[in-house]
Order: structure tokens, then C-alpha cells, then sequence
């Protein structure tokens, strides 16, 4: 089988990052994320594109938003390295999947559904050991050691105000790109709610059906 080329999209909370990494093991294919793939061409030299600055790194001191155009050329450039990939937090609007469909074909459209509550009941659950890093969830995944536990703290996004207003800004924003797949026919929904091993096997089922 060629190397698949994967979009899943999800809520915050839905397990893209766990099923992405599940999807590059077993199918050989690079996890792409609008993060990754600005860092790792923060140095692109944009100067033609008529922005402020002539590198997205300029963008990335300042601490402001990178303009759409400059995301685009970097996924783009990301994409055309890649002989498969599972791209992950793009496209966040409608304009960005219509650029996606100039920059490659995609084999399959993953939504990871996750209902409003589970999504908030896993996100306030989380909680970070501050001396590691490690990320815990109070009921899925507590540490074992009591000291460890004794440490735990939540992040300030993890709080309930903060995670409403990061779902509310993801329907607003994502859901518009949900429903664009979906009337071309191409979403494949998958039932984030079940255990993370049966999330896995759906999502495995349905990439092998595709691709």
C-alpha cells in the first residue's frame, strides 16, 4: 500500500496527537502540525509575498499571529517533502481546506467525534507534574507514585472557564471545515468516545478502507 495522505481533525481533547502517532508508526508517514511545520521553516524567506516581515520567525519573536498566506506556504512546503503524512491542526477555516485541495490529494478525512462534556471532563482532568512535564488525568491516567500525585498542578488552559471558550472558538472556526468535508463526501467520522485501543482500530479500519 503507498503511503497514505491522512487529515484528521478533532476537537481540543479528541486524541488527534495519540492517534497521530499511532498512524505514523504503523503507516510510515510523517505527523505534520501548523507548529511543527513553522518551526521547522521559521527561516522560509517570504520576502516575495508582500507581508510585514520577510520570515516567519520575525512573526514568531514578535509573538504575533502568523498571516494565513505565510501558513499556507509552509504547509504546502511540508507537504510536498512528505510521501505520506498525517497532517493535524490544519485547515483551521474554510479558506485554508480550500488551499489544501491546490497543495495535494488527500486519501482520507478523519473526524475524531468527541461529545462537549467527555471533551471538557478530559480536559479539566488533566494535570501537569511540574518538576517532569509528564501530563497525568486525574481519572485516566494518575500517576502511581503518591509523591508525584502530591505535585500534580491543572494549567490555566485547563480550566473550565478556559476550556469552554477553547471548544466554543474551535466550533466557530473548525466546525464550518467539518461540514465542507462532509458535503464533498470525504469525512469519515470515528467514535472518539470509545477507549483509545478501539479509537485505534476504527481509525486503522478506515485508512486501510481508503488508502
Amino acid at each position: 500500500m503507498a503511503q497514505p495522505r491522512i487529515l484528521i481533525l478533532g476537537a481540543p481533547g479528541a486524541g488527534k496527537g495519540t492517534q497521530s502517532a499511532k498512524i505514523t508508526e504503523e503507516f510510515d508517514v510523517e505527523h505534520i502540525t501548523t507548529g511543527d511545520a513553522l518551526r521547522a521553516n521559521k527561516d522560509m524567506d517570504i520576502s516575495d509575498m508582500d507581508t510585514e516581515y520577510d520570515t516567519p520567525r520575525e512573526y514568531m519573536d514578535q509573538g504575533e499571529l502568523v498571516p494565513d498566506d505565510v501558513v499556507n506556504a509552509i504547509v504546502d512546503e511540508a507537504l510536498s517533502q512528505a510521501d505520506g503524512f498525517v497532517l493535524d491542526g490544519y485547515p483551521r477555516n474554510i479558506e485554508q481546506a480550500e488551499e489544501l485541495e491546490d497543495m495535494t490529494d488527500l486519501d482520507v478525512v478523519l473526524y475524531l467525534d468527541v461529545g462537549e462534556e467527555e471533551l471538557v471532563h478530559r480536559l479539566t482532568g488533566r494535570r501537569m507534574d511540574p518538576e517532569t512535564g509528564e501530563i497525568y488525568h486525574v481519572e485516566y491516567n494518575p500517576p502511581e507514585d503518591p509523591e508525584v500525585e502530591e505535585r500534580l498542578e491543572q494549567r490555566d488552559d485547563d480550566t473550565e472557564e478556559t476550556v469552554k471558550e477553547r471548544l466554543r472558538v474551535f466550533r466557530e472556526n473548525t466546525e464550518p471545515v467539518i461540514e465542507y468535508y462532509e458535503d464533498e463526501g470525504s469525512l469519515e467520522r470515528v467514535n472518539g468516545e470509545q477507549a483509545p485501543d478501539e479509537v485505534w482500530e476504527e481509525v486503522k479500519a478506515t485508512i486501510e478502507d481508503a488508502a
